[in-house]
């Protein structure tokens, strides 16, 4: 690990302003993803801003009727927070369905949104990847991509995004509140926040430099039965293949949402309008465009069956 300064922010307005004046400054809060990065030299940050003594650690009503989820609220608490247990259970099924329970003890809501991708080849520093290294190329387009995108990738990088929170959150139509350097405000959608790869694939977000995350925002209750399912390749600590978060109303209507095939949690709202057709409608729109690899073709067929296998579920039940 390379040496690197410190401080301790004490607003959030100071933290950004610190980032945004500090060349090569990040923060850290729960530090699950950026210190093994650290370690692998895959992150080099020469400053840290450390963000734990901020007040975003609760979850709080907001005047619409939804919650305001604070970003350094830990993967645990969120989960098993009484109001997100019973309103938003999509959310508290796939934030179990992730890491460990030592890791989500840890994990922060900023942290989990915004945790860089776990393709091989972006931890492989002998290997090319533009997303670590603009410029070397893509190894996995012609390498190992049993794991990675379908859709969204570009022919620069082929990564996913590897959170089961935020698949859950894009089903949920959730934002995201910031504080940039000069203490302005924004509210940016989550479908919004990601980058497409395009030629730039080593900036994921669209956050200015400095920018932080102080909350996520809930909108009021769905409503309906809420499942996240999620296929991998071993029953615990495996990141998705595919996965499935999904809101079903008994009118038919829903929104549905598909990780481990993209970038980001992939969503159309159109595939949402087809839910009452069946999985293959939505699947035929959501994924409409796919280009995946030899290797990860069968993500296709796998998302459809999942989906599937919920609307029956959901219909047995009922």
């Amino acid at each position: 690990m390379r040496a690197f300064s410190y401080e301790r922010a004490r607003s959030p307005a100071e933290a950004a302003a610190a980032a945004a004046r500090t060349q090569g400054a990040r923060f850290i809060a729960g530090g699950t993803n950026l210190l093994d990065l650290m370690k692998l030299e895959i992150e080099t940050p020469a400053h840290l801003i450390d963000v734990n003594g901020l007040d975003l650690d609760t979850i709080e009503p907001t005047s619409e009727g939804g919650l305001r989820v604070g970003a350094l609220v830990r993967n645990t608490d969120l989960a098993a927070d009484r109001r997100i247990r019973r309103d938003y259970a999509v959310l508290t099924r796939a934030l179990v369905s992730g890491a460990s329970g030592q890791l989500r003890n840890k994990a922060t809501t900023a942290g989990n949104l915004l945790q860089r991708t776990r393709c091989p080849y972006f931890y492989d520093t002998a290997q090319p990847c533009n997303k670590r290294l603009p410029g070397s190329g893509c190894g996995a387009r012609e390498g190992f991509s049993r794991q990675l995108a379908v859709i969204g990738a570009s022919e620069h990088c082929i990564a996913t995004h590897p959170s089961d929170m935020a698949v859950a959150m894009m089903a949920l139509d959730a934002s995201v509140e910031t504080v940039r350097a000069d203490g302005s405000r924004r509210n940016i959608a989550l479908d919004a926040l990601y980058r497409a790869p395009g030629r730039t694939p080593h900036i994921d977000t669209v956050l200015d430099k400095g920018e932080l995350i102080a909350a996520v925002v809930l909108p009021p209750p769905p409503g309906g039965v809420h499942v996240y399912r999620k296929v991998r390749d071993r029953a615990s600590y495996a990141f998705a293949l595919v996965s499935v978060a999904a809101i079903l109303r008994p009118d038919g209507s829903g929104r549905i949402a598909l990780g481990g095939v993209a970038h980001k949690p992939w969503h159309s709202a159109a595939a949402d309008a087809a839910l009452p057709q069946g999985a293959g409608a939505v699947m035929s729109v959501l994924l409409q465009g796919a280009a995946p690899t030899a290797q990860n073709a069968f993500k296709l067929a796998l998302a459809e069956r999942t989906l599937a296998s919920i609307l029956q579920d959901v219909r047995a039940e009922a």
